[in-house]
């Protein structure tokens, strides 16, 4: 059977934040091996329909369907996101804040979706989430994703208090967090929510903007 994670690690790390049927229907399979699959699929990058299910499944082997199922109602229920957040309160000792770093990326989405739109870049349609790692490369946070025609700078309060937020509830302070950014972020919007949080943007200038000050902190090392 392929394994994405040992099955210890799913059940006592997972498990406990993702809901059960108490009654009617429940899964005929064993949901440590749903989750499996649904790593699997999420790691992959393959289509639902592509789920090697009968190499994923001991015994009870589900269709793909049901297995979407699940993730789409953990998904729905934001039982994900809650997982993510114990989880880094947990282990956010082996985490390296001394610095973080912040930047966009733009996934190709060939079938669509909500928040989807061409890019020029890419010459093929999109989705682009800002994402939050510590010094050493471990992910904190994402922001939820926009159509690929935007700039990192969208909405950026909004994807700034999401990414934040996301500290916060895993109980991890803001507070003088030192982030570096490119020069895509160099705006006063980004800057203010910064503050707001007591993050420390170490974001590079952006010369066309023309308002570069003294008082804006550059560490071209970090």
């Amino acid at each position: 059977m392929y394994q994405v994670l040992d099955k210890d690690t799913i059940r006592i790390e997972i498990l406990p934040y993702l809901s059960v049927a108490k009654r009617g229907f429940q899964t005929r399979s064993c949901l440590i091996e749903v989750v499996n699959s649904i790593l699997y699929k999420l790691k992959t990058g393959c289509q639902w329909e592509m789920l090697p299910v009968k190499s994923l499944f001991s015994e009870v082997v589900l269709s793909y369907k049901t297995v979407f199922g699940h993730f789409r109602k953990w998904c729905k229920n934001g039982e994900w996101e809650s997982c993510w957040t114990k989880i880094l309160e947990k282990y956010k000792s082996f985490l390296d804040l001394s610095s973080a770093d912040l930047d966009g990326s733009h996934a190709t989405a060939l079938r669509g979706g909500d928040q989807v739109a061409s890019q020029g870049r890419k010459k093929r349609k999109t989705t682009n989430s800002l994402y939050l790692s510590d010094r050493q490369g471990l992910p904190l946070a994402l922001s939820n994703p926009i159509a690929g025609n935007h700039n990192d700078l969208y909405e950026i309060e909004k994807s700034s208090e999401e990414l934040f937020s996301t500290l916060e509830d895993a109980k991890i302070s803001t507070d003088g967090l030192f982030v570096n950014a490119d020069s895509g972020f160099d705006s006063k919007d980004f800057r203010s929510i910064c503050k707001k949080w007591g993050v420390v943007p170490n974001v590079a200038f952006n010369y066309r903007n023309g308002e570069n000050k003294d008082e804006f902190l550059l560490d071209d090392l970090l």
